[in-house]
């Protein structure tokens, strides 16, 4: 079988570490990247080192700096004859009004959110060129296309997620890279753990499959676009139970 590697940002929990799972049991080798929760990324590097006899490269780093990101792609590229796949799946969310958003939140969450999808990819692009070869999926959210109110600068983050998504594909469709990107609905991670038992109950409300989604359904996505036709690309797919 073809060697395969995929690097995956924020893969410690949640999404990320859902979709490190999903691609280690497709025999993917993987460089994996958080920023604080290193003992959760060790754990999950023994789980899939030992359940899919596959090589995880931890890659710690803050992908919002781009000396970090630097250093997280000279890792991989070094551990793996190629990065056939990136997942840009770090990021953070903000609840709040948009006059009580500090420039510091403000300015935490653009380069959590997208600057790392632009630093990342920066620095990755040069190795998928040289094989005219390579895939790029970058999750993002419903509310980058919507928008959500108390929400505004998750929603500018994940719009200009969407942007950046449309636009690369063209740039590096000449070179046969697929550039896609994933908006969730809502997810049941940590990440929506500030909402009350309450306030679910009636998003599920609004969601005609009536409940939230799952972090491995998410990942079964990326699989299935990191498998789909070359053809495919520039795109947004939107996995929300139908709520859109």
């Amino acid at each position: 079988m073809k060697f395969k590697s995929a690097l995956i940002t924020g893969a410690s929990r949640g999404i990320g570490a859902a979709i490190a799972r999903q691609l280690a049991g497709e025999g993917y080798h993987l460089a994996l990247n958080c920023s604080q929760t290193e003992e959760e990324l060790q754990a999950l590097k023994r789980e899939l080192e030992a359940d899919y006899s596959i090589q995880c490269l931890l890659c710690m780093g803050n992908v919002g700096v781009y000396s970090d990101c630097e250093r997280i792609v000279s890792q991989a590229a070094q551990a793996f004859p190629s990065i056939d796949l990136l997942i840009n799946n770090a990021g953070i969310s903000y609840s709040g009004l948009l006059t009580d958003t500090t420039e510091q939140k403000w300015e935490q969450l653009m380069r959590t959110n997208l600057f790392s999808v632009f630093y990342m990819s920066k620095l990755v692009v040069p190795h998928m060129l040289s094989r005219h070869s390579g895939r790029m999926i970058n999750i993002s959210s419903v509310w980058g296309s919507y928008g959500a109110s108390c929400e505004v600068a998750y929603s500018a983050s994940k719009g200009g997620v969407n942007a950046f998504t449309k636009a690369l594909a063209r740039e590096l469709g000449p070179s046969g890279i697929a550039v896609n990107a994933i908006a969730c609905g809502i997810i049941d991670t940590a990440m929506n753990g500030r909402y009350k038992p309450q306030e679910l109950e009636a998003i599920c409300e609004d969601i005609p499959l009536g409940r939230m989604g799952r972090a491995d359904e998410v990942a079964a996505l990326v699989s299935q676009l990191a498998a789909a036709p070359r053809y495919l690309t520039g795109q947004i797919l939107t996995l929300d139970g139908g709520w859109t």
